[in-house]
């Protein structure tokens, strides 16, 4: 009977013996450290037409993708916040006329729209400011290019476009703790924004 027994846990153990399969681990992403907390600083020169508060880990430059001989923006800027890969670009122009201004309003929600195709929504909320700017917040959801832009004005002489993009190829899973981070930067800039 003993003998049975042995054959039988003998074939028990062959049978249970099989290949290791493995199988791998699933995609992951790199940590994201955030700054401790939200800090900032004046941004107030008298050549420029406008005034704001920008966060005190992040770099004002002149954007001069779009300069030339011809068409000089000076009033463009970028704030880059390196610490987390993302850029702001601020697009500043001047209005001249009620239909210019529509036709920046236009084409700001052209460019939001632009991003439908990889966007799983495009969630559009207006604000306006203790300074009197009024705009839009556009929030694309999904893996568009940038998940934030907006516009601030004041209806009759200057008008800011801005967009946040990161220096990586989209993707909102990875991005999310920067972007949920640099979004209270963004609504912070739309409250504190001023025109001279």
């Amino acid at each position: 009977m003993l003998r049975y027994i042995i054959i039988i846990l003998t074939i028990g153990l062959l049978a249970s013996c099989r290949p290791t399969t493995f199988t791998p681990k699933p995609t992951g992403y790199f940590r994201i450290d955030t700054p401790a907390k939200h800090e900032y600083q004046k941004f107030e020169k008298a050549e420029y037409p406008y005034s704001f508060e920008y966060p005190t880990y992040s770099r004002l430059e002149k954007d001069s993708l779009f300069f030339s001989e011809k068409a000089k923006n000076p009033y463009w800027l970028n704030i880059n916040v390196f610490p987390l890969g993302g850029t702001i670009n601020l697009t500043y122009l001047s209005i001249a006329s009620k239909e210019e201004y529509l036709k920046m309003v236009n084409d700001s929600y052209g460019l939001s729209a632009f991003h439908e195709k990889k966007a799983d929504y495009i969630h559009e909320e207006v604000y306006r400011n203790k300074y009197g700017v009024t705009g839009t917040i556009y929030t694309v959801g999904g893996n568009a290019a940038s998940r934030i832009q907006f516009t601030a004005t004041d209806s009759m002489h200057h008008f800011i476009r801005g967009a946040l993009y990161f220096d990586v190829t989209p993707n909102a899973d990875s991005l999310k703790p920067a972007t949920d981070f640099l979004e209270q930067d963004i609504n912070h800039f739309l409250e504190t924004i001023q025109f001279k």
